[in-house]
């Protein structure tokens, strides 16, 4: 299993946030440090039940692949959580809210304009970390709503990426792409956009 760790992606992003480190360490920058809000989006973990339930939970696999998000972002100085009202979301967050400390905020998918409400909690949390779960349809709407788009749904077998979007004041949005735990099976981009 691939685990994708953020501690040289927060050092990349946040360099001229973060005092210089000694030769060999790489410590995640300190909030009070932090003059960027970085926005860590990430797509629900492989869900269990039949096609077309409604509330799935995670399989194991997915389970295994929350484990990892929660490992990837250790050291990544997480100050919020944002997840939507279904439990496959909130269990993607789980292990990460408990290592951290951290009760997740809900927003509803059903609510008016549910991306750009993400997006404007996101920013709130103006020089902080935030990761925000979502859905194969709502990630991309979100960096699109957070200025780092257009992009496009991703498929329905896709759940190894990992998004990260970097503001900060008179810079365009920065999107990063990487990805974490477990890669995606072969094909598992290929689908009608």
């Amino acid at each position: 299993m691939r685990i994708f760790s953020l501690i040289p992606l927060a050092l990349a992003t946040l360099a001229a946030c973060a005092p210089a480190s000694p030769a060999g360490s790489s410590p995640a920058p300190s909030a009070a440090a932090q003059d960027s809000t970085v926005i860590v989006l990430v797509r629900h973990a492989e869900k269990a039940g039949a096609a077309g339930e409604a509330d799935p939970l995670l399989s194991a696999t997915g389970e295994a692949r929350a484990r990892a998000l929660a490992e990837a972002l250790r050291t990544s100085r997480v100050d919020e959580i944002i997840v939507t009202q279904y439990r496959r979301t909130g269990a993607t967050a789980a292990p990460t809210a408990s290592a951290l400390g951290i009760v997740p905020d809900t927003f509803s998918t059903r609510a008016p304009d549910h991306p750009a409400a993400v997006a404007a909690a996101a920013r709130a949390h103006r020089g902080k970390t935030v990761l925000v779960v979502g859905h194969s349809n709502s990630v991309p709407a979100i960096i699109t709503a957070l200025g780092a788009g257009p992009m496009a749904n991703l498929c329905e077998a896709e759940y190894s990426h990992l998004f990260v979007v970097v503001l900060k004041d008179g810079a365009s949005p920065r999107l990063e792409r990487r990805t974490y735990g477990a890669p995606d099976p072969p094909g598992a981009s290929n689908c009608p956009r």
